[in-house]
């Protein structure tokens, strides 16, 4: 039972984190380095992230610089940004290409916070999944007589503790960007 419950916590902390990488994908009007994550680039015939090719720093509040280690990269990369869909568009002069992010009007904000909402929505039902097909587990358990009756009520009740408390570290979360977006 108690493997149940920690590979239950296990995958609910691997939601939380994959919600907190898409959260650092949100373009919120300052210039963050993770939205160049999903970006790849055709490197010799193999996919290679941006952040393995080059320099990414934040130059300014609004403003990322990404200086490639081997020239000949900087096309490939600016290629890549353009047909991404950051909807940044780079400026190379040569040496290092640069991303500037415009500032956000209040509509563009309530949008970005709308796809954070659904982010967040969507990390609470795979959260919920999570803990159905946990206490499935523990009623298979009961039933193949490996626990106890009250073993499965306590195996569920500790299951419902860690699903709201995920839940939660969701809201918080969500309240922090949400917060981040609209105030930028």
């Amino acid at each position: 039972m108690k493997t149940v419950i920690s590979n239950t916590e296990s995958k609910m902390g691997k939601t939380i984190d994959a919600m907190m990488r898409d959260f650092g994908a949100i373009r919120a009007g300052r210039a963050n380095p993770s939205v160049l994550d999903r970006i790849s680039v055709d490197y010799y015939g193999c996919p290679t992230p941006v952040n393995q090719l080059a320099a990414v720093s934040v130059t300014e509040a609004r403003v990322l610089q990404i200086q490639p280690y081997d020239a000949s990269v900087l096309k490939l990369i600016e290629k890549a940004i353009q047909v991404s869909d950051i909807g940044i568009n780079p400026q190379n002069d040569g040496r290092v290409i640069r991303l500037i992010f415009p500032p956000l009007t209040e509509e563009r904000r309530k949008d970005i916070v709308k796809d954070a909402r659904k982010i967040s929505e969507d990390s609470k039902v795979a959260i919920r999944s999570i803990r159905r097909d946990a206490i499935e587990k523990l009623k298979a358990m009961k039933k193949a007589n490996e626990i106890t009756e009250d073993d499965q009520a306590n195996g569920e009740k500790k299951i419902q503790t860690l699903t709201d408390k995920f839940c939660k570290d969701i809201d918080d979360a969500t309240a922090v960007k949400e917060k981040e977006i609209m105030e930028i």
